[in-house]
């Protein structure tokens, strides 16, 4: 069977979380760097991957996918290893829940309003930030309670649930408020130390 193929940037929270996944399937694969914010337009030949310009996108023999949340399922579906999905309807819907939840109100809150606003740009809009930590102070707390009890987002098993928040907790606390504001969700902050200690977590960190 051919090695799957990953079409990205080693910087991007959506590769990352398609990367955590392989990585906790013990999945080798074929990372195609993929810079969509350089200065030359997206190459043609991607939009037959991606007919957005987005990433990632994926190809497993001939199969080609785009958007993390099908990318992921299909990567924990179709190959041998450790199950990283409910068995239960209400837990994959829950797992469902959070991961939707983090698309629509938190990555760009915590990612591209407070943490690349923070980092990337001088002067920073204190306002765009300001409002993004609204948004993400809103996001932990929700985080918070559908948690269930055990080590995970969904109990006592690591699930996409958990791949999917990681990279974008990871992150909003590259900046001093991000990490304040995380201190303040005692749960959260413990759940993401353990995720952060995964290799699968260790070997998908961008290198500056």
């Amino acid at each position: 069977m051919a090695k799957p193929i990953l079409y990205g940037a080693d910087y991007s929270v959506y590769v990352r979380i398609a990367r955590m996944t392989l990585e906790e399937k013990g999945i080798g694969y074929e990372l195609v760097p993929l810079d969509i914010f350089a200065a030359e337009d997206v190459p043609a030949w991607y939009l037959e991957h991606h007919p957005f310009g987005r990433i990632p996108a994926f190809e497993h023999d001939g199969f080609r996918l785009f958007e993390t949340s099908a990318i992921a399922r299909y990567i924990d579906e179709a190959f041998e290893g450790p199950e990283l999905q409910p068995a239960d309807p209400r837990g994959r819907a829950r797992m469902s829940q959070i991961a939707g939840m983090l698309d629509a109100y938190g990555y760009r809150a915590m990612v591209w309003d407070v943490a690349v606003e923070r980092l990337e740009k001088a002067p920073a809009d204190e306002g765009l930030i300001a409002g993004g930590l609204r948004q993400a102070e809103t996001v932990l707390k929700v985080l918070t309670s559908l948690k269930a009890k055990g080590s995970w987002l969904l109990g006592d098993g690591i699930t996409l649930a958990d791949l999917h928040a990681a990279p974008i907790i990871g992150y909003f606390i590259k900046v001093a408020e991000g990490r304040d504001m995380l201190g303040r969700f005692a749960d959260i902050q413990e759940w993401y130390a353990r995720i952060a200690a995964r290799p699968s977590f260790a070997r998908t960190e961008k290198v500056a």
